[in-house]
């Protein structure tokens, strides 16, 4: 079977972009570790204010510029409900929900996760600009859904 120039031209053309995909994804996943996370951490909603670190929640300092915010994401407030950390600040967030499906969407930035009780949900985020950055539930979680917000203060 003899193949046209236009057909190999174009079987060419897709081979290579099929590749490069699979090299810009591979790139994304390993290199900027972009992948999806690799274990499931869970925990008993019923007891959250008595498992750690979820028993303290706060804003803890890790290392040099280095912050652990804990959170616990309940029906219309998070805890704690101001978050407060130095510019060029890289944070880990580490939250929970005791009891329905909650979002976690910082306006400005690239930050949005789904907290879900009985699961616990890891993020990091560098703060380079200081500022407010305001903090949304973007899932409905009830009839006072549009109260549920809080602050993050970069100083």
């Amino acid at each position: 079977m003899k193949m046209h120039r236009d057909e190999k031209i174009w079987l060419t053309i897709s081979f290579g972009l099929i590749i490069g995909f699979m090299l810009i994804t591979g790139y994304q996943t390993f290199a900027l570790e972009m992948g999806p996370p690799s274990n499931m951490e869970t925990i008993d909603p019923q007891k959250v204010d008595e498992t750690a670190p979820f028993d303290k929640p706060g804003v803890y300092q890790i290392g040099e510029n280095e912050y652990e915010v804990v959170m616990t994401l309940q029906i219309f407030s998070f805890t704690p409900a101001k978050i407060e950390v130095p510019a060029g600040a890289k944070v880990h967030f580490i939250m929970t929900s005791k009891d329905v499906v909650h979002g976690f969407q910082v306006a400005g930035t690239n930050l949005n996760a789904m907290v879900m009780p009985g699961h616990i949900q890891r993020i990091t985020q560098t703060f380079d600009e200081p500022g407010e950055y305001l903090i949304l539930c973007n899932e409905y979680c009830g009839s006072g859904h549009q109260l549920m917000s809080t602050t993050i203060t970069v100083k």
